[in-house]
């Protein structure tokens, strides 16, 4: 090796930094599988072995609350607390956590730990919060693996809430930690930070055309910019935005008025000083600074010279109670347009008498002014939410109950369904957005249950199409979706398209009568059926299994159901079925591997349930692409076998299908679709597929479909986990 000052750099240069190319992007358009593989089990320096749950049952939770209500009003020389009160920073940061949370596909949210990790550790939305984590390492460090950072993060939003007077609707643990950053989550195109929000709609004077999945404005946002759209104040432009955005994070009108004014009743936001004198964010910081971004070079750069969001003031008198003071500063102050130090704009009291005013957060012998961010003064013009806020006005228990509730569900709607949460502060009350699910009956005979079912002249097609609909939905995101509840059957499911509506009202019309017979709920026999469907198919391709079964789910009604909030849910395609309701900017094998992440499935499982349900006959309307067999309705590994064979040809018909032909006569043998034929194009896909086409898989493709096919109909028994 040459040691010298001018030698060569002994490993590839830039090749472990983000700087270093791929090699991958050589081939920008090739199909990258990474996005089934983020969170693999060698990321993860607690072992395989390691359950949260386990160790949660360990965890002192009140002498933990304990030492959390103490760090609020414990202010470090380091980071001195505005007010001597922690609390509107980590409330912030409990918001931040868990306001990424977007409806569309369930992704975001607090309920990973994931703002640990760039790039959200480093948006400009999230400024400072680097100190609020470091602040609660003390009490990680204490309790160790009994609590998650994901837990903590949330619960010291909560305790910030109840330190200054709120009395809290609940609190739930159970959220694990991730070891590595959720890259397969789409923050945006743009390739820089608070680009214009015009880049994101295709109108923007009309917020409903936010590309979706989206739900903030801008990138490097939360919700929307505090000094209105695209940084031009205008309260009427910014409802409508606050709106939408709100929507697309499940709140309606009177939930997104009590967040605005229960968030803004306490704290302050910071711009005393120069943001362009800032420091890199975290990610970009040098060693030296350990995790820490934004270094304000400018007199103290903390306490009241601190600078984040460069609007500088609080919003009411006494920023560190819970109290009414946000209504009474709104309502009964008239508001012109200021800049803050930092030159951002802001809305300020046209007249205010002294006392009024907040004090200096290091002297309380100063008093300074409080300001209104654009969205605020949208309380104060918009007619909906202005009604909304004279209410909670006039009354204050109401206003406290709708914002700790609205609170709770900001902070807990990624985590699912209520038979996740864990400690003694979880409510008792079930609410419509947990998608409740009554228990099912687990105690009868189930041969008994899978003979009638047999009997019923439904095919393998009906019986694995509909199972597998029903469990398809599930989203490891936010956890919701799924079999059970069999909500198949209700609205608005059952009028999917991707459902096949006809189909399924016949399938259900034969299924819905044996569970009553034998007093079961219709979501375990809907995977009951699924189940023998595909027993049934192993025995055609000489194969006898029993596929392993959990009863026990139950089935909702329309009144558990909040039919508005399950539309995010409905697939627009699914590769397993080789469907798409239309053609899409993205590749259909693009939308496969987005659903096959929110379902929670490996690269290998996803071929090997692909080239089952293929062979199965389980296309959507029966079509015939990639059905690459002569003995349909057998789970033989004909799908690879043929897809692999150098006997064949393929040519494109279309831009979504294409034919195989006998290489020597040239006569068409199949139709596929992309998605069948990406398992012979992509390196690694093949690489599975060959697996499976050598004549010693088949047995193993059995088992192996068996393991996927059960993982799917089980995803949302958390009762099983």
């Amino acid at each position: 090796m040459n040691n010298s000052k001018n030698g060569k750099c002994p490993v590839m240069h830039g090749g472990n930094t983000e700087s270093g190319a791929s090699v991958t992007k050589w081939w920008p358009n090739s199909l990258n599988l990474d996005i089934l593989h983020q969170h693999d089990t060698k990321t993860n320096p607690l072992g395989e072995d390691f359950n949260y749950h386990e160790e949660l049952k360990k965890l002192d939770v009140e002498a933990l609350k304990k030492d959390m209500h103490a760090l609020m009003a414990d202010s470090q020389d380091w980071w001195p607390a505005d007010w001597g009160h922690y609390g509107g920073l980590m409330i912030r940061m409990a918001w931040h956590a868990a306001g990424s949370y977007r409806i569309s596909d369930g992704r975001g949210g607090g309920g990973t730990g994931n703002q640990r990790f760039a790039p959200l550790n480093s948006w400009p939305d999230n400024v400072s919060l680097d100190k609020a984590r470091r602040l609660l390492w003390p009490i990680k460090k204490k309790y160790g693996n009994k609590v998650s950072w994901a837990d903590l993060m949330i619960l010291a939003g909560n305790i910030a809430y109840e330190s200054m007077g709120l009395k809290t609707f609940g609190f739930s643990f159970g959220r694990a930690d991730i070891w590595h950053p959720e890259k397969d989550v789409y923050w945006g195109a743009e390739k820089e930070w608070l680009a214009p929000s015009d880049e994101r709609y295709e109108n923007v004077e009309d917020p409903s055309t936010m590309e979706n999945p989206l739900a903030a404005v801008q990138m490097g946002l939360i919700y929307v910019n505090p000094e209105g759209v695209n940084g031009k104040p205008d309260p009427l432009k910014t409802a409508a935005q606050v709106r939408e955005t709100f929507a697309r994070m499940a709140m309606n009108d009177e939930e997104t008025a009590a967040l605005t004014a229960g968030g803004h009743t306490v704290g302050k936001t910071h711009g005393n000083g120069d943001v362009s004198i800032l420091g890199p964010e975290p990610e970009a910081a040098p060693v030296e600074e350990q995790g820490f971004g934004w270094a304000n070079p400018h007199k103290s750069g903390k306490g009241r010279y601190a600078v984040t969001s460069g609007i500088e003031g609080a919003w009411t008198t006494h920023p560190t109670k819970w109290d009414m003071g946000y209504f009474e500063m709104l309502f009964n102050h008239e508001w012109a347009l200021a800049k803050s130090p930092a030159g951002a704009w802001q809305w300020e009291p046209v007249n205010i008498k002294e006392e009024d005013m907040p004090v200096d957060v290091e002297d309380p012998a100063i008093r300074r002014k409080p300001i209104m961010t654009d969205a605020d003064m949208v309380a104060k013009m918009d007619p909906a939410y202005r009604d909304i806020c004279l209410k909670f006005w006039k009354d204050p228990e109401y206003f406290s109950d709708t914002f700790a509730r609205a609170w709770f569900k900001l902070t807990h709607r990624d985590m699912g369904p209520k038979s996740r949460y864990f400690g003694p502060d979880v409510p008792g009350e079930d609410l419509i957005w947990q998608d409740p699910v009554p228990a099912g009956r687990s105690d009868y005979d189930v041969p008994a249950v899978k003979a009638k079912i047999a009997d019923s002249g439904l095919s393998i097609a009906d019986m694995v199409s509909t199972a597998w609909d029903s469990a398809r939905t599930f989203r490891g995101s936010d956890m919701r979706g799924g079999a059970n509840g069999a909500r198949i059957r209700l609205a608005p499911q059952k009028d999917w398209e991707g459902n096949e509506p006809k189909r399924l009202a016949r399938v259900l019309s034969v299924l819905e009568p044996v569970a009553k017979e034998f007093g079961i709920s219709v979501a375990d026999t809907i995977v009951l059926a699924g189940n023998l469907g595909v027993e049934q198919a192993a025995k055609a391709a000489g194969f006898d299994i029993t596929v392993p079964f959990a009863p026990g789910r139950g089935d909702a009604t329309d009144e558990m159901t909040d039919a508005d909030s399950f539309a995010p849910l409905e697939p627009l395609a699914d590769g397993y079925r080789n469907w798409m309701k239309k053609e899409y900017v993205v590749s259909a094998e693009e939308l496969m591997l987005d659903r096959t992440q929110l379902m929670g499935l490996t690269a290998p499982e996803m071929t090997a349930l692909v080239g089952g349900m293929r062979v199965m006959g389980a296309n959507h309307g029966g079509t015939k692409h990639g059905v690459f067999t002569n003995q349909q309705g057998a789970l033989t590994t004909d799908f690879f076998v043929n897809l692999t064979d150098m006997a064949n040809t393929w040519k494109k018909v279309d831009d979504n299908l294409y034919e195989i032909r006998d290489r020597k006569t040239d006569k068409a043998k199949w139709t596929a679709t992309r998605i069948d034929l990406v398992f012979g194009s992509n390196s690694i896909l093949r690489s599975y597929a060959e697996v499976y086409a050598q004549d010693d898989s088949k047995e193993k493709f059995v088992h192996d479909f068996v393991n996927a096919w059960v993982k799917v109909m089980n995803a949302d028994r958390f009762d099983l986990k």
